[in-house]
């Protein structure tokens, strides 16, 4: 019984398709590299990093943050201003400089606050809070547009049956890493 369906069948010169296979291998990287280009082209300034500082900007400069306020451990501005030079060297290529740099930080460490938060119904704290404030004054020497003072505030809780000193070298890194991550993000990734 012969089929319905009759199959053709080419001489196909030898090579012929490896050479077709090869060119639309080529044609498609080609297509995908060029879509990849395109795109990051089109986010502007981009880092891998995250930093969307200009390329012009090649230093920072850190001066001493001071602590403004009462309490606090006596070397919170020294962990804080070491905390903040290492952030940027970490996570851009500007060149940390003593002084007039590009881009300067400068402040006060203007709170260092233990506050009773969630009340019971003893009229006693549920949970005590650390809250530790800065108050940033950014510069930026090569857009003066940049240019800004805030406060950036973090907090951590611990229990109601813990002091202070029982949690504070475990709090304090952390409040100060993200007030850190808080600035970089304003100063260098510009959110």
């Amino acid at each position: 019984m012969k089929s319905k369906f009759l199959v053709r069948r080419e001489k196909v010169r030898p090579g012929c398709r490896s050479v077709k296979n090869n060119l639309l291998k080529r044609l498609t990287s080609l297509g995908f590299a060029l879509l990849i280009s395109l795109f990051i082209q089109s986010c502007g300034v981009y880092s891998f990093t995250g930093s969307t500082l200009s390329p012009d900007i090649k230093t920072v400069t850190v001066n001493n943050f001071v602590l403004a306020t009462a309490g606090g451990p006596a070397n919170l501005p020294l962990t804080f201003n070491e905390k903040l030079k290492e952030y940027y060297q970490r996570y851009t290529n500007l060149k940390v400089v003593p002084a007039n740099g590009d881009i300067v930080l400068e402040g006060n460490i203007t709170g260092y606050d233990l506050l009773a938060v969630a009340p019971t119904a003893q009229d006693q704290a549920g949970v005590n809070r650390l809250q530790i404030t800065v108050l940033v004054r950014f510069y930026n020497n090569k857009d003066e547009s940049k240019n800004f003072e805030q406060s950036f505030s973090f907090y951590q809780d611990f229990p109601q049956g813990q002091t202070l000193s029982q949690n504070e070298s475990r709090l304090v890194p952390k409040i100060l890493d993200q007030i850190v991550l808080d600035i970089f993000n304003k100063t260098a990734a510009d959110w």
